[in-house]
This record gives structure tokens, sequence and C-alpha cells, in this order.
């Protein structure tokens, strides 16, 4: 629902201006992975105050790592518009081992919707470079246990910010590949069932690959 809701409203935002601009919707995968990151908790009984955790991307795993992506570009350089990814952390054995932890992850997704501003420069050999940024939401499916208590859920963490660079190359008049690296970083600080409060900031590395359709 959360998936369909962003597409939808991405779709009632650009596509009245189709008829004078260029309207792409991209859609994406790849590998990501994530660097370690201290978690914190707060008035949460059964919790450690703080975990050094190392993070797992398991990009191909169900539910694998996605996007979606819708842009108006209002000029032959420039554009903007809104994107969804779908990227996913686990904690590893190691980090939990010793630790309350049954359970530590954002694996339904690490969620980020961020309103992203784009340029893009003069083909090259057929190839079109660009680059972008943006800022939004961090919205995971928090999953936490201890064993005693429980949260599974679908939460707004908190704010999240994007940087990306690529290429792609047009296939014909409407459809398009391209490739590029994005850099994700989100600050998450989720409710817990029973009390208190985790937070963590997680920064994601992806080397994304897609297809694009032009209106």
């Amino acid at each position: 629902m959360l998936r369909t809701a962003v597409l939808t409203g991405a779709l009632a935002i650009l596509l009245p201006a189709a008829a004078s601009a260029e309207v792409e919707l991209s859609f994406y995968g790849g590998i990501q992975s994530a660097p370690h990151s201290d978690v914190f908790t707060s008035g949460a009984d059964g919790y450690p105050s703080n975990t050094r955790v190392k993070w797992e991307g398991k990009s191909f795993d169900a539910p694998p790592y996605y996007g979606i992506r819708a842009t108006y570009w209002a000029s032959e350089t420039f554009g903007y518009g809104l994107d969804f990814t779908h990227t996913k952390v686990y904690s590893d054995d190691e980090s939990r081992e010793g630790t309350p932890y049954e359970v530590l992850e954002f694996t339904d997704g690490l969620n980020t919707l961020t309103a992203n501003a784009y340029r893009r420069f003069q083909p090259m050999r057929g190839f079109t470079p660009y680059v972008g940024a943006g800022v939004g939401l961090a919205i995971p499916h928090v999953e936490v246990s201890n064993g005693a208590t429980s949260t599974a859920e679908y939460q707004i963490t908190g704010p999240a910010a994007t940087v990306l660079a690529g290429a792609s190359y047009d296939i014909n008049d409407r459809m398009s590949v391209f490739g590029e690296y994005k850099f994700t970083y989100s600050q998450n600080e989720a409710d817990l069932d029973g009390g208190g409060t985790l937070s963590t900031d997680i920064i994601t590395n992806a080397l994304n690959v897609g297809v694009s359709f032009s209106f």
C-alpha cells in the first residue's frame, strides 16, 4: 500500500505537466550495502543502551532492493520529482551475539521517500550523464525483538537525504536504460513496543541499473 500511494501521488503531481514537458517514470534495482553504525536505545527495558552493528544488505533476498522514480523535466537540462527507494539492512549474527537482540533489522525496507532535483548534461557517444540530490523522509519497517517484546511496523523515523550520479542511454524516443551510483543518509528514531526508543543513523551505498519510460 505504501508503494502504491507513493507512485499514485507522484503521477498526480507530474502527469498534468506532460503536455508541455517530459515526464519520466523510472524503475531500478541493484546492489546496496551499509557501513557499520551505532544503535542507541533510551527508556527501553531489556535492550542495551549502545550497540555497534554491522549491517548486511542482502539486496537480492526477498523482498529485494528496488526503487521507483518519477521525474518532471522542465527543460533539457533541469528536472525534479519524487524518488521512493526500498533499501534493506540486517544486523549480522556477530553484532547481536552477547546482546538481548533476537531481531534487529529494517528489511521490509529501510524505505526513503525524497524530493529530488536533477541536472543532465549534453550526450556523449549516446550516453547522457546526470547528477541529482534531494531530501525527504525515512519510512522504515522497524523489526526489533528481544524475545520479551517485539516491534514490527512501519514508522516515520526521521529525515533522509540522497545524492546520485549516473548516465542514461536512449533505446528509442520513449524508453531508456541507465546506471548510477546512489548515496543515501537517514536518521532513524523508532518507537519500541513496551516503551522507549531505538535510534541509529544509517548510510547506504547503491549501484543501480534501471529502465525509464518518457511521456
